[in-house]
């Protein structure tokens, strides 16, 4: 079976791009990763993704029309054949047409258990609303922001005493490892989902 060509969106330090590249790079994956975009030209995942042998690319966001940035953005996508879109961490919310036009392709993490939490902020709104458990989610993105399809979550428990960076650090390594099983089962032709527990 051909392997799905991926491509990975980020705007910063890229470590669950880190993790998802490396994983596309083990033997036997139905994935690889053959582009790391940024709309950041300072993004430090830019080098680390050059360091795993992958292809890079910016297109910057910055003084733009979104219409313009997401068609230079889709260009580029384009020429690199991509499959399959991962953001991670990659900070701009895609316009429905962007979206559309990527159906069903586009995987994203994000640092709640979905639906609770959608947007910015939720370690912190976790701990104000008293949660006793906190989590990251993997879904499909969709026009409606945090609110495509689940196919994966982790789970980790709030622990007494705990701040936002406390929660953020403790989540980060399940993040680190529920991205790429998504993405491999996902490259696979299934949308199971994949759970997770600390």
């Amino acid at each position: 079976m051909k392997r799905k060509r991926i491509a990975v969106l980020i705007s910063g330090s890229g470590s669950n791009m880190m993790r998802l590249v490396e994983s596309c790079q083990t033997a036997g994956h139905p994935a690889e990763a053959v582009l790391v975009v940024s709309n950041k030209a300072e993004a430090a995942g830019l080098a680390k993704a050059e360091a795993l042998g992958v292809k890079t690319a910016v297109v910057d966001h910055r003084g733009r029309e979104k219409a313009d940035f997401e068609a230079e953005l889709d260009a580029t996508l384009r020429a690199a054949d991509v499959d399959i879109i991962c953001l991670a961490g990659f900070m701009r919310v895609l316009s429905a047409a962007f979206v559309k036009d990527w159906a069903e392709r586009i995987l994203n993490i994000h640092p709640s258990l979905l639906p609770l939490f959608k947007g910015l902020d939720t370690h912190q709104r976790a701990l104000d609303a008293g949660m006793a458990v906190h989590g990251a989610t993997v879904h499909l993105v969709t026009a409606d922001l945090d609110a495509g399809p689940i196919l994966g979550q982790a789970v980790i428990p709030v622990r007494d005493g705990d701040s936002a960076a406390d929660l953020a650090a403790r989540l980060l390594p399940l993040e680190h490892q529920l991205y790429p099983e998504v993405l491999e089962r996902f490259a696979s032709g299934s949308r199971g989902r994949v759970a997770l527990f600390a």
